[in-house]
């Protein structure tokens, strides 16, 4: 497993293109309101980064197992949907909905990538209650990354909160390293498995990882509809997700994806 390890330029650079993420974002949240469309929030992001001379990394990705590359500039995933969401004309945001924007870019040659759960509206105490733990399994990790921490022992943290709290980690999609693609080594899970303790990561200076805890309210387990793209949980329960690309440094680590 090849990691590769960034400059202080690069992660300068890093550092521009998670800015421009988290402009968007920040002008998403605000916008996402009940009535609003998701096809509405793609094109305001899709004219920002435009403005801001990056490029998006989602539109245009192929999946095997779609018929179609994706369409948005964003991932829309609204309650149930866990991530791939796409934005429709057709959906509009309801009061009580929770909303998850998944958005990246590439700027000048290198990526940022970041995601935010929004709630529209009032919106229940458990669904809250799914916001805050999956916000904080992602705080938590920030907090403990740092030179020669084992990843193992803060995916551990991370599934240990979610599951204290009566949730469940989405074990089929995980965050990864990220530089001048958007995937790149090493895979970054958000629990603990034999796979990790086998090929654990000791966590260096340089290293660039978007850590993304996505988090059910009830069962970990999801599947795919038949759009290919959209991954739903498998007992239609609530899913939040939150995300920030972090550079490890010599104190501890960095989050690039900030305003």
């Amino acid at each position: 497993m090849a990691i590769t390890l960034r400059s202080r330029r690069e992660i300068e650079l890093m550092r521009d293109a998670g800015a421009v993420v988290a402009g968007v974002l920040s002008k998403l949240q605000e916008i996402a309101r009940p009535g609003v469309s998701t096809a509405h929030l793609d094109e305001v992001a899709a004219k920002l980064t435009s403005q801001a001379e990056a490029q998006p990394l989602f539109k245009g990705v192929r999946s095997p197992y779609a018929r179609m590359p994706f369409p948005g500039v964003i991932c829309a995933s609204i309650n149930e949907q866990v991530v791939h969401g796409i934005p429709s004309n057709e959906v509009t945001l309801k009061p009580g909905d929770i909303l998850s924007i998944d958005f990246g870019v590439r700027l000048r040659g290198y990526c940022g990538d970041a995601a935010v759960t929004v709630a529209i509206g009032e919106i229940s105490e458990e669904n809250r209650r799914l916001m805050d733990i999956t916000k904080g399994a992602l705080d938590l990790a920030i907090r403990m990354a740092a030179p020669g921490v084992r990843w193992s022992k803060i995916a551990g943290e991370m599934q240990k909160m979610a599951e204290s709290a009566g949730f469940s980690v989405v074990t089929e999609f995980v965050g990864h390293g990220i530089g001048t693609q958007m995937h790149e080594e090493p895979r970054v899970p958000n629990f603990v498995s034999k796979e990790l303790l086998a090929n654990d990561i000791v966590l260096a200076e340089g290293m660039i990882l978007a850590v993304e805890p996505m988090i059910n309210s009830g069962v970990s387990d999801v599947r795919t509809l038949k759009d290919g793209w959209t991954v739903v949980t498998a007992d239609e329960k609530c899913s939040a997700h939150f995300e920030h690309t972090i550079a490890i440094t010599g104190r501890g680590c960095e989050v690039l994806t900030l305003k």
